[in-house]
């Protein structure tokens, strides 16, 4: 079934700024402008409308019936980012999402709707991704995308599942919801053609003639008649995002809002592109004036000792390594960057309703991480080396593969190695250990002068304890001492 739904957002050029606001932002009247030396209103939000502000009113006669708003120029570069973000997050959706600017992005869902459990659920889950992300979509559904275009422009919600059934869905709409050229628009609206199926009943050569090859190509694409093909998107190579704030910010605290928006847009950044991030930047961007003053922006970096995905992780990592940041002065913007990625296969779909609703929990590794700094957390790392003292060393970073590798290819040894081993001669005499496992000859480093040759076992104590033992033959066979030189936990 060839089904395209269309996310448009006609407030776009407000959202791309109230995406970073709290609750109580959205009380006070905000305008976005057109620029030049008389601007214009071109958006604004539900406070500002409630004062009476309108659409192409002079921002002037804007602050005489709101003194205390705030304005800002349109930002062409925020909205085309920010029609990225949502085929983004379309994405962990569908494999086929398309930007149809200025404010709308479609996706190819036909294929994914029993694989979501149902149309119902699947378009649920998607506008959910793309409201957490601080828009709010108008949504189409139709065979085609101009189809699904033209519904979600005139916000008709109601699926239209069959080509046949287009003509009658599409009858109704004005013309001026296609992206026919103005002049073109006159002239048809000129001869009392104002609707779209006024439009698809004209003879075809002579609109052709008159309106050029494109009225009626845009007819046919909209009603199935000819193939309507849309360029996908693609995830550019590298995360980077930006997100300037409503107001400077001094507290660290204050962040979060902002922050947990950034975080939502790399997880579906990742989710499009199958992979987990292993280490982020965060830039906290200080007021114009400080930068000015020479002052750098903070950045601050974050390893994970996995690759990872998912939003709750990623947050309360994030969160906790903000807590520790003392900020030089106030903080205007955030921008999010991932430095290193791995590849991350997708999770299974949970078996039993309510699965997928599991709170996520931080790795008490990453927690760790964030709290105390990289620095002040080690791990063991296995070495290329044969000599149990030298075959491992401490890492700031997770030895992932290397140390999964290299444990795979081992006999048991135990974590714990004593700082030096330990003669047993003398507890031997009391009760003898009993030898679990082994041995293991170890005969290694004679080129360093470090050489050693043993047999290692692993032994119980008559106590049931588990100890890492061996015997020193550096000077012949079955003539060396006993040693202790591990614990089993």
């Amino acid at each position: 079934m060839s089904l395209w739904a269309c996310l448009d957002i006609p407030t776009l050029a407000v959202d791309v700024f109230a995406r970073a606001w709290s609750a109580d932002d959205h009380a006070r009247p905000f305008v976005v402008s057109s620029g030049g030396h008389y601007p214009r209103v071109v958006g604004m939000n539900d406070a500002a409308a409630r004062a009476g502000i309108r659409r192409d009113q002079l921002i002037s006669a804007a602050f005489a019936l709101a003194p205390g708003m705030v304005t800002r120029d349109r930002n062409p570069l925020a909205e085309s980012e920010a029609l990225a973000q949502i085929a983004q997050a379309l994405l962990a959706f569908t494999p086929t999402a398309s930007l149809a600017p200025p404010h709308a992005v479609l996706a190819d869902i036909g294929g994914s709707v029993r694989l979501f459990g149902g149309l119902r659920r699947l378009v649920g889950r998607m506008l959910h991704a793309v409201r957490e992300a601080g828009f709010e979509p108008a949504l189409g559904l139709a065979p085609t995308p101009t189809a699904a275009l033209l519904l979600a422009r005139a916000g008709i919600t109601r699926p239209v599942l069959h080509a046949d059934a287009l003509p009658a869905a599409l009858q109704k709409l004005p013309l001026p919801l296609t992206d026919l050229d103005a002049a073109v628009l006159e002239l048809l609206s000129s001869a009392g053609i104002t609707t779209f199926g006024a439009l698809a009943t004209l003879p075809r050569a002579a609109l052709a003639r008159r309106c050029g090859e494109a009225v009626v190509d845009c007819v046919d694409r909209a009603l199935c008649r000819v193939p309507d093909p849309r360029m996908p998107y693609v995830p550019p190579p590298r995360f980077q995002a930006r997100l300037p704030l409503p107001a400077a910010v001094d507290d660290t605290q204050a962040l979060g809002f902002a922050l947990n928006r950034l975080v939502q847009q790399l997880a579906h950044w990742l989710t499009g592109r199958g992979l987990g991030v292993t280490r982020l930047a965060l830039t906290l961007v200080h007021e114009h004036y400080v930068r000015a003053r020479g002052i750098p922006s903070t950045k601050v970096t974050f390893a994970l000792g996995a690759p990872a995905r998912v939003p709750g992780h990623l947050n309360g990592v994030l969160r906790e390594r903000l807590a520790r940041v003392a900020l030089p002065a106030p903080v205007e913007a955030l921008a999010l960057t991932s430095e290193e990625t791995a590849p991350l296969a997708g999770r299974n779909l949970g078996l039993l309703p309510g699965d997928e609703a599991r709170r996520v929990e931080v790795p008490l590794l990453e927690r760790l991480r964030a709290r105390l700094g990289d620095e002040a957390v080690t791990l063991l790392a296995a070495r290329a080396e044969h000599r149990p003292e030298l075959a491992q060393e401490e890492s700031a970073v997770a030895p992932r593969a290397q140390a999964s590798a290299a444990s795979a290819s081992l006999p048991p040894r135990p974590l714990w190695l004593l700082e030096q081993p330990e003669p047993i001669g003398h507890k031997l005499e009391a009760k003898p250990w009993v030898l679990r496992d082994g041995p293991e000859r170890i005969e290694s480093g004679w080129w360093d002068g470090r050489d050693l040759r043993r047999d290692y076992f692993v032994a119980a104590t008559p106590d049931d304890a588990l100890m890492w033992i061996y015997r020193d033959h550096r000077y012949g066979v079955d003539d060396g001492e006993w040693f202790v030189h591990g614990i089993f936990a």
